[in-house]
Order: C-alpha cells, then structure tokens, then sequence
C-alpha cells in the first residue's frame, strides 16, 4: 500500500475509528478482522446500510454529531452521517476510505419531505473504498425497511461494482438521478457540508442551524 492509500486508513476527527463506539460496532458486524478486504467491505456495507437507521427528521448535524463515533452510538441518521460510519469502519480494518457528495433528484420522496427541503433536490453524501487496486463507491444508506415500505429493491453492494443510488423503484418508475459530483474528501469537510445545507435546504433546518427539523419520520411518510 501506497503512502497517499496509508494515510486514508487513519483516524480523523469525523471518521474516528480509534473510538469505542466505531470499534464495537465492528466487532458485531464482521467475525474476522483479518478476513480479504473485500469480504470486510461488504460486511461492514450491510452493517451500516441495515442495522443504522435512515432517518432524515431530527438528525445531528453538529460537529460532534457527525462523528462516526456518535453515528454508531445512536444508530440512526440520514447519508452524511451513514457514509462517516462507512468510511470509519473500512479505515479501521485497513481499507482505504474518503468521503464522496453530490447532488441528486429524488422522485419519490414524500410532499412533506420535499416541502421540507425545497424540492426535490437533495445534498448527498457516499464513500468511496479502495479495492484491489481501484476506488469503488458504496452507498450504505437506505436501509431494508425503509426501502419495503418505498417500494425500492435495497441497493446492493458486492465491492467490485459502484453502488450509487436507486434508479428506478419496483414499478419501474425514476427514483434518482446524479444532477452534481463534488468530489471526494478525506474527512467530513464540516463547513462546506453546512453551506450546502445552509444553502440548498435552509427550511430543513432546526432554529439552531445544528439539526434537522423534528416531529417527522419517513417511515411514516412513506407512500406505499
């Protein structure tokens, strides 16, 4: 392994591994540390996708509730911080991780969610790991549940192929598109994550600017 792919397995203030929380939620989700890399990747992907929450109403978008470590304690949180604890728990097995955002269309979200955000354009965030000799991108986040109750097929990951968004549902209706890629960070950029926040979705916002609104759930919202 490279330098430059060493330092992506680091702790960092985000994607803090060396933690206690990040390091137990491992010890559930694989039973060898030393298994190939790619078997890792995948187990920690279904790890992060079902046994964390999605859950945009009431999310933590302070500086500590971004941190992997608080995202494995409270189980529950929407793609940015879903991705953190991805990204965290690649790193501490030795897989070189980086944060990915972007922006996509969701067609299926629900009338109070898009009241919500302005539209339907949302701020997204996934990882990218490093994988036999190449970056692959996953995104660990809508979980099985929620994907039933949206009529969505869960997205799959095999660490081989990118696991990016939902394009259709199960009625072959558009579900997401990619509208922009911002590219890849090595840590949470935390006030670029904010001004996009800030900016694209102000009235998802709590009064303190540090959450998301509450007295919701999505899958309560759900249309099917």
């Amino acid at each position: 392994m490279t330098d430059d792919l060493a330092r992506l397995t680091a702790p960092t203030e985000f994607l803090d591994h060396d933690s206690a929380p990040v390091q137990e939620f491992i010890d559930v989700a694989v039973a060898d540390r030393g298994a190939d890399k790619r078997e890792l990747a995948v187990s920690l992907y279904y790890a992060v996708r079902d046994d964390v929450f999605y859950e945009v109403y009431g999310a933590d978008l302070s500086r500590d509730g971004f941190r992997a470590s608080s995202v494995a304690t409270r189980k529950q949180g929407f793609c940015l911080h879903k991705s953190v604890l991805y990204a965290a728990c690649c790193r501490a097995v030795g897989i070189p991780a980086r944060l990915h955002y972007g922006k996509v269309r969701n067609h299926l979200a629900s009338d109070r969610l898009r009241a919500h955000i302005g539209g339907d354009v949302f701020f997204h965030g996934l990882t990218a790991v490093h994988l036999d000799g190449r970056w692959v991108k996953a995104t660990p986040v809508f979980n099985g549940l929620l994907c039933k109750l949206y009529g969505l097929k869960p997205l799959e990951f095999d660490g081989v192929h990118d696991s990016l968004h939902h394009p259709f549902d199960e009625d072959g209706r558009k579900s997401m598109e990619f509208l922009v890629d911002h590219g890849g960070f090595d840590d949470l950029p935390y006030e670029f994550v904010m001004d996009q926040m800030r900016t694209n979705h102000p009235d998802f916002l709590d009064p303190e600017g540090t959450g998301t609104v509450r007295g919701g759930s999505l899958a309560a919202e759900a249309t099917r």
